[in-house]
């Protein structure tokens, strides 16, 4: 590893907190290596290296890509309800809401 050092941005976001660290690591730096220097998992350890979902700048990534200068980590929290479901509920919800609505008076 060279001692050249490249800037980058940790972020992890919770329901009530939002965290955005910015680090200056060594070049070749892999994105899982990045998230272990930012110290997140020791404070949040929900955080886990082997199985979560890491991305960079929004588009999902492997642990092991190189990081670049200026690049954004995200930590990505597991999903609490299936988006697919939530839409499929909402949508029986909907259609049960507007049967029955009453007459119409003229």
């Amino acid at each position: 590893m060279s001692d050249k050092k490249i800037q980058i941005e940790v972020v992890y976001a919770l329901p009530y907190e939002q965290l955005l660290l910015k680090l200056e690591v060594p070049q070749q730096t892999t994105l899982a290596q990045a998230v272990r220097l930012s110290g997140l998992p020791e404070k949040y350890p929900e955080i886990e290296l082997d199985k979560g979902k890491f991305g960079l700048y929004g588009k999902l990534s492997k642990p092991d890509v190189v990081l670049r200068e200026n690049d954004r980590v995200e930590i990505y929290r597991p999903l609490i309800a299936d988006p697919k479901e939530v839409r499929r509920k909402r949508a029986e919800e909907g259609k049960a809401m507007k049967k029955g609505g009453g007459d119409l008076v003229a």
